[in-house]
């Protein structure tokens, strides 16, 4: 049984992180302090510095809820009792959907790359997104929608184009435009190995 102090502790951490990850996504990363992390989570710095070495550790925690939660809500669109063509195009409309969301865009697709460095944003990324990537186009070979194609490169390349419509997404001056001229550009990419039927 857990005891009332670790519960505590949970909950303090937990409540630095949504504190954090609220402010990263409105004033950036640069722009936001320590201090108001912890006054808007009403706690000290003490107690800040008992969980996170300090800002970019903290920073990274909000990373990896963010795509923790996007990891589910992906998984949750592609788990169902559709055909696995119909899968692999929800799961691309909910990637757009999560693309259009300010803290993933903020955070993710923006903020990674500065705060974590090139290399370790993209080992991260790679750890959350790559293998729903790679299991749906195993799927959809399985069911012999795609023909023989090198899984590992194919999958590496829808994972960068995937990548690279996050970025387009969050840059636009309209994103829902450009999201839905990423999911149309997306679904003409993957049609293009569709093996005919």
């Amino acid at each position: 049984m857990r005891s009332r102090r670790s519960d505590y502790s949970e909950s303090t951490k937990q409540a630095l992180v949504d504190c954090a990850t609220d402010l990263f996504t409105r004033n950036g990363y640069a722009s936001t302090s320590l201090d108001a992390i912890v006054k808007r989570a009403r706690v000290t710095k003490g107690a800040l510095y008992h969980h996170f070495s300090g800002k970019q550790a903290l920073f990274e925690a909000a990373f990896n809820q963010v795509e923790t939660r996007t990891m589910t809500q992906l998984k949750k669109a592609i788990d169902s009792e559709a055909s696995p063509w119909e899968r692999a195009l929800k799961g691309v409309q909910e990637y757009i959907n999560v693309c259009l969301d300010p803290t993933y865009q903020r955070l993710v697709i923006r903020e990674a790359p500065v705060v974590m460095g090139i290399e370790r944003w993209r080992e991260a990324e790679e750890h959350f997104s790559f293998g729903i990537v790679r299991s749906v186009l195993e799927q959809l070979i399985a069911a012999g929608e795609l023909g023989d194609i090198p899984i590992e490169v194919t999958a590496r390349m829808m994972f960068a184009s995937l990548s690279a419509g996050a970025t387009i997404i969050a840059e636009a001056s309209d994103p829902k435009k450009a999201g839905a001229e990423v999911f149309t550009a997306l679904i003409h990419m993957i049609e293009g190995i569709r093996r005919d039927r």
